[in-house]
């Protein structure tokens, strides 16, 4: 394995960088949060110029055709500098699957807007009760042809700006992926604040219609779209949350290194360079394992368990981090609108999101076993 960046990748991760440096304060984000809103829709409308969510479409949809390392860097980058912009909803919710498994048609509808108009996508994964999305409980009913869809999904990022939601849903014959038009009839939102303050929505569905033609790699692969796409969103989380531990990290750094008792800086107390230096292994560590997941995905080669880990270590190692930051900012970390406070509120939510530490070990235990035994009879 080699880490190492191409040149288009290091463009790929300097431009975001720069991108998110220029147009990206502490005082914007202090104003976004006090007006009530939270996208900030200037600052990706500059995204959007840039055709970074068209980063893995493929060039003949307008895209720059790359893949998941270069995914990765651009969002690392947005949680190093807590960027509120939906770009993991768009770039790797929507944009990624369709181009993956859609056909030209569905590319050209629902593709091309991306890149050239800086539209917005996202998908519906979450529901109540069902223990994973490739088991939805909401229903897509035959009707000519086409589906009607009947059923309530939780917590869809980016649901009131979308222009197409990809929606699992069980048909008569298994699952199937439509890609719906939020604004369609028997289509309600109903706004739903997260952990960060980022808007998300309970999406209603009430005989809100598709055609056939809508689904997403055809009727008969919705088990192997929505498994798809869940490994590539929890990778996408976890290279966030790499963002947001460095960038959590590099505010305390500055703040220790400034901040003097007994006549000289905090950061030359041991107890205070030990708690830093911990906190940065961790970030390493979650940085080497996202790298790891995404070479492998970008090589065409399994990545379960690599992913597995990079969850178990964003959300455990990434709740380490955090706490370590606020600690060493003293009482000033314990205020909300701190810049260190912020950091807290998204690494907490991708933890949530990510799921448990038990959770996370007992996935990876079975992944191990099930290798253990495919490699014995081997």
């Amino acid at each position: 394995m080699d880490f190492s960046l191409t040149e288009e990748q290091e463009a790929v991760r300097d431009l975001a960088s720069q991108i998110f440096s220029d147009h990206v304060t502490h005082e914007q984000l202090l104003a976004l949060t006090r007006s009530g809103e939270w996208f900030d829709m200037a600052l990706w409308e500059e995204v959007a110029k840039a055709n970074l969510p068209g980063v893995a479409i493929p060039e003949r949809w307008g895209g720059s055709g790359f893949g998941p390392i270069e995914l990765c860097l651009m969002l690392e980058a947005v949680g190093r500098h807590v960027a509120p912009i939906p770009l993991l909803p768009t770039s790797v919710l929507g944009a990624w699957p369709i181009a993956e498994f859609g056909d030209d048609a569905l590319c050209e509808r629902w593709l091309r807007p991306v890149t050239e108009e800086g539209a917005i996508l996202s998908a519906a994964l979450m529901e109540l009760g069902a223990n994973t999305p490739a088991r939805p409980r909401v229903t897509a009913r035959r009707d000519g042809d086409a589906y009607v869809l009947d059923g309530v999904k939780e917590c869809v990022p980016a649901a009131h700006l979308a222009r197409g939601i990809l929606v699992p849903a069980r048909t008569e014959d298994g699952v199937a992926v439509f890609v719906l038009d939020p604004g369609s009839a028997g289509v309600s939102l109903e706004r739903q604040v997260m952990t960060s303050d980022e808007p998300q929505s309970r999406m209603t569905l009430a005989g809100a219609r598709v055609a056939a033609s809508d689904a997403v790699g055809g009727l008969e692969r919705g088990a192997e779209v929505v498994a798809w796409m869940v490994a590539r969103a929890e990778l996408a989380l976890a290279a966030v949350q790499v963002g947001v531990l460095e960038g959590a990290l590099a505010d305390t750094a500055a703040y220790i290194s400034e901040r003097k008792q007994f006549g000289r800086p905090i950061a030359t107390f041991q107890g205070v360079a030990l708690r830093a230096a911990d906190a940065y292994i961790d970030v390493e560590c979650l940085r080497g394992v996202v790298q790891e997941a995404a070479w492998r995905l970008s090589a065409g080669r399994e990545a379960g368990a690599q992913i597995g880990a990079a969850k178990w270590w964003a959300a455990t190692a990434g709740m380490r981090v955090v706490h370590t930051a606020q600690h060493l900012h003293g009482g000033i970390g314990s205020d909300v609108e701190y810049p260190v406070h912020r950091y807290f509120l998204w690494a907490k939510q991708n933890e949530l999101l990510l799921g448990g530490e038990m959770e996370q070990l007992e996935r990876l235990g079975r992944l191990l076993v099930s290798d253990d035994r495919v490699h014995a009879e081997a």
